[in-house]
């Protein structure tokens, strides 16, 4: 028997990585020919998580680095994040180039909460306010996929207001006037009497290096279908993961198990890369200039 094929992926969040924990601790990696050994590193949803993954320049927060200097082969992250990465380290000099090579396999619920006392019961009262969330993340990109529909761009005010947690604590003290969550958070957020405005499932999106093979990617991808499948069918059997994150602030019976959500990976398209690289260029999130081809890599499926 050939030995299993090596992977090093990365990840940041719990509610961004489950199919990939569950593959991993549930065989699934293995009975594919795999051995991926998951890389942990600090994201915004750890209750004791630091400020380097939160650092403006996306290159230099950990799990970005790490792939930068080859010691990883794979991550993921909200769709918009990683169209942000991969088309930065492929118009500009400096980085090792990441491809968009599918879309999924988790798909993480952020919210837009706000405090009772503040007299907040809707969106349209978010003009111009500020809106706590961590640049170029999911928070952050989704809050304005949210709030575009109700206000116009120049009346959505985002701030960086730290960790979830440290968020919370901000929009408690009165300092912000909303906040953006994910899960566990927004559990931890509703356990403590805050309000939640709106909410939406934020697509996830996985990248990797020239140096991954087709066929090793769809291993993976195989393997994190299954997992998503197993999710769905016994949410309360893998969420221990995220009470974990939580570090004490809640217990399974204070999550919101609808708000877990997983699809199989599939083939980043031509019109989904369009549709989304350009609302973020038009947003002055990515630069202009990328294009489908030196962008996205289906490999897995050809």
């Amino acid at each position: 028997m050939s030995a299993a094929k090596k992977v090093k992926a990365s990840m940041m969040n719990a509610i961004h990585d489950l199919p990939l924990l569950v593959a991993r601790d549930e065989g699934y990696f293995r009975d594919e020919g795999l051995d991926v050994e998951i890389i942990r590193t600090p994201g915004s949803g750890q209750r004791d998580s630091d400020h380097q993954a939160l650092r403006a320049n996306v290159f230099e927060r950990t799990m970005e680095a790490l792939y930068d200097q080859g010691a990883c082969d794979q991550f993921r992250m909200c769709e918009w994040g990683v169209m942000k990465r991969a088309v930065e380290s492929n118009t500009s000099g400096g980085h090792r180039p990441a491809k968009i090579v599918a879309l999924g396999s988790a798909m993480s619920t952020f919210a837009i909460v706000s405090d009772p006392k503040s007299g907040i019961y809707e969106p349209e009262q978010l003009k111009d306010r500020p809106i706590g969330v961590s640049p170029y993340n999911g928070s952050h990109f989704t809050t304005l996929k949210l709030l575009e529909g109700f206000l116009k761009r120049e009346q959505i005010k985002t701030t960086f207001a730290g960790t979830m947690k440290e968020r919370i604590e901000a929009l408690t003290r009165g300092e912000v006037a909303a906040i953006s969550l994910m899960e566990p958070w927004i559990s931890i957020a509703e356990k403590r009497g805050l309000r939640v405005l709106m909410e939406s499932h934020s697509t996830r999106s996985e990248a990797a290096g020239d140096e991954l093979d087709g066929p090793t990617l769809r291993k993976m991808f195989n393997a994190e279908a299954q997992a998503a499948s197993a999710i769905a069918k016994q949410p309360e059997r893998y969420v221990h993961y995220l009470i974990a994150e939580a570090g004490g602030l809640l217990e399974l019976k204070d999550l919101n198990l609808a708000r877990i959500l997983n699809a199989p990976p599939e083939p980043y398209t031509r019109e989904r890369f369009q549709h989304t690289y350009e609302w973020t260029r038009d947003w002055g999130l990515v630069p202009s200039g990328a294009t489908y081809e030196n962008t996205v890599d289906n490999r897995a499926w050809q």
